[in-house]
C-alpha cells in the first residue's frame, strides 16, 4: 500500500463515527465530509443527504454521489457505510480503539475491517480504474451511510424519494466475507435483521431481598424465565407463528454452502466452544445461512457491582435480535413475538417492547444468474481456485431496500476473515485483505 494511500485509510479511521450515539452525530458529519471531498477529487459529483429530525434529534448523513460513464455502459451502484460499533468494552482493546495501529501486518482499529477498510479498499480500486481508463467506465453511483449497524433509518426514509436517481443495474457491496484463506466468495443470500427490548416492571424500587423475599416478584428472575421461553429445549424456535412462510433452499443451494463452509472444526476454534448453538440435528451451514435465529444480546437487572447488594431488583430488560430467512414476513414476525412475550409475562409485573427496528427481510439470489457468471470470472482471474458461493448468516437490511428500489442485481463480494474480529475489541483488516478488496473493485469496474 502506498504511503499517500495509507494516510488516507488512517484518516477515515480515526472517525469515531458510532452512528448509534447521538453523541457521535459531529464525528459521523465529518466523517461524511471527508468522503465527500475524497470522491469529489475523483470526478464525482457529491451531495450529503440529511433524514428527518425526529425527537429532536438529527441522523449522520447520507453522502450520494454519482460519475457519468460512457454511453451504453450499464449503470453501477456502490453502497457501503462509514459508521462503526461503539469500542465497548474499552478495557478489552490492546491499542486505542480510534487509533490505526500496525502489528504484523494487520491495522487495528475500530472499523479497520467493518465496513470502513472494506468500502475504502474497494473505491480505491474504482479510483485506480478511472486513473486509467476514464473515458471507458460505466456510470457509477456511489451511496455511502452512517447507520447500517443501527437500521438504516434514514436511507430507508430517503430511498423511495431516489428511486430514479440511484436506478442503476448492479448493486456492489463490499461488506461481508471471503471464505478460509481468503478464498473468494460470493454472497448468494443475506438473512434479514430485527431488534427490539424487552422490559419488564416490578416493584416501585429496589426491595430488601430478605424483608420482601418471598412477597415481591423478581424481575430479574423473570425476565432470565421469559427469553428461555422463546426457545424449546431442542434449541428450535417456540414462538407460534415465527416460521411462517419460510421458503427453503433447493438442494442446490444446501449443496453449494456447504461445498464453500468451513469445517465444525474451524468454526469451534473460532468461536472458542462447541458449536451448539441453534437447532438440534442440524448442520453448522443449515443452521446460520437457512434457518432463522432469535439470540439474546444482553440482559441488564438489579446490582452487578463487586460484592453483593441483597435486593430484589425494580426492573430488567432484555436486548433481543432475531435473523429471518426469505419468506417471513418482518411484521408478522414482530406480532408473533410481542404476543409471545406478552402472554409469558409472570404476574405482578407489566412487559412493554421497546426500541423495535422492523429492518428488512432476507433474500436469495439464483445461482443461475448472469451476473454470478461474470462475478466469478473475475474472481478466477484473481484466484486460481475459482470462487465459492456463500449464504451469509449477517444482514444488510438495506440492501434488499436498495435492491427494490434501485431495480439493481445484487453482486456482494467482501474479503473478511474470522480473525478481524469485527463487532468485538480489537477489530483488524490486514494488508492482504485491503489489497484484495482493492483489486476487486478494479477488476469488476473493467469487466462492466
Amino acid at each position: 500500500m502506498e504511503d499517500s494511500l495509507k494516510k488516507e485509510y488512517y484518516e477515515l479511521l480515526k472517525f469515531e463515527s458510532v452512528g448509534a450515539d447521538p453523541a457521535k452525530l459531529k464525528e459521523c458529519a465529518s466523517c461524511a465530509v471527508w468522503l465527500k471531498k475524497w470522491l469529489e477529487a475523483i470526478d464525482f459529483d457529491c451531495e450529503l443527504l440529511m433524514g428527518d429530525i425526529k425527537d429532536g434529534k438529527a441522523s449522520p448523513p447520507v453522502l450520494y454521489a454519482e460519475r457519468s460513464g460512457c454511453e451504453g455502459s450499464p449503470t453501477v451502484l456502490i453502497y457501503g457505510h462509514y459508521d462503526v460499533q461503539p469500542a465497548d468494552p474499552i478495557s478489552e482493546w490492546k491499542t486505542p480503539p480510534f487509533t490505526p495501529t500496525e502489528i504484523d501486518g494487520r491495522v487495528y482499529c475500530r472499523g479497520a475491517e467493518d465496513d470502513k477498510g472494506q468500502f475504502f479498499a474497494f473505491l480505491s480500486g474504482v479510483k485506480d480504474y478511472l486513473a486509467g481508463n476514464p473515458a471507458n467506465a460505466p456510470t457509477i453511483k456511489i451511496i455511502l451511510e452512517g447507520q447500517e449497524e443501527s437500521g438504516s433509518e434514514a436511507l430507508i426514509a430517503l430511498a423511495d424519494s431516489m428511486r430514479k436517481r440511484i436506478a442503476a443495474d448492479v448493486l456492489l457491496v463490499c461488506d461481508t466475507s471471503a471464505a478460509a484463506d481468503l478464498r473468494p466468495s460470493i454472497v448468494a443470500g443475506l438473512r434479514g435483521v430485527s431488534h427490539f427490548t424487552v422490559r419488564l416492571k416490578g416493584p416501585s424500587r429496589d426491595l430488601h431481598s430478605g424483608a420482601y423475599g418471598g412477597i415481591a416478584p423478581n424481575p430479574a428472575q423473570a425476565i432470565a424465565e421469559i427469553v428461555s421461553s422463546l426457545h424449546n429445549p431442542d434449541g428450535s424456535i417456540a414462538v407460534d407463528g415465527f416460521s411462517d412462510g419460510i421458503e427453503r433452499p433447493t438442494g442446490e443451494e444446501v449443496a453449494a454452502a456447504e461445498a464453500g463452509a468451513d469445517s465444525k472444526e474451524a468454526y469451534e476454534a473460532d468461536i472458542g466452544c462447541e458449536a451448539a448453538g441453534g437447532e438440534k440435528g442440524k448442520s453448522i451451514v443449515e443452521r446460520n445461512s437457512f434457518e432463522p435465529t432469535i439470540e439474546v444480546n444482553g440482559i441488564h437487572s438489579g446490582y452487578a457491582g463487586p460484592g453483593s447488594k441483597t435486593v430484589i431488583p425494580s426492573e430488567a430488560f432484555a436486548k433481543i435480535s432475531m435473523r429471518l430467512v426469505p419468506g417471513q414476513s418482518i411484521r408478522a414476525v414482530r406480532d408473533a413475538v410481542t404476543a409471545h412475550l406478552k402472554a409469558h409475562c409472570p404476574r405482578g409485573m407489566t412487559l412493554s417492547v421497546e426500541d423495535y427496528t422492523l429492518g428488512a427481510g432476507g433474500f436469495r439470489l439464483p445461482l443461475a444468474s448472469p451476473l454470478f457468471r461474470l462475478a466469478s470470472d473475475v474472481l478466477s482471474e484473481m484466484d486460481d481456485r475459482g470462487a465459492v458461493y456463500q449464504w451469509d448468516g449477517a444482514s444488510i437490511p438495506v440492501i434488499s431496500v436498495l435492491k427494490e428500489v434501485s431495480g439493481a442485481a445484487p453482486l456482494i463480494v467482501g474479503w473478511g476473515q474470522p480473525e478481524d474480529k469485527i463487532h468485538s475489541p480489537n477489530e483488524s483488516y490486514s494488508f492482504a485483505q485491503f489489497d484484495k478488496a482493492r483489486e476487486w473493485g478494479r477488476k469488476i469496474i473493467a469487466a462492466f
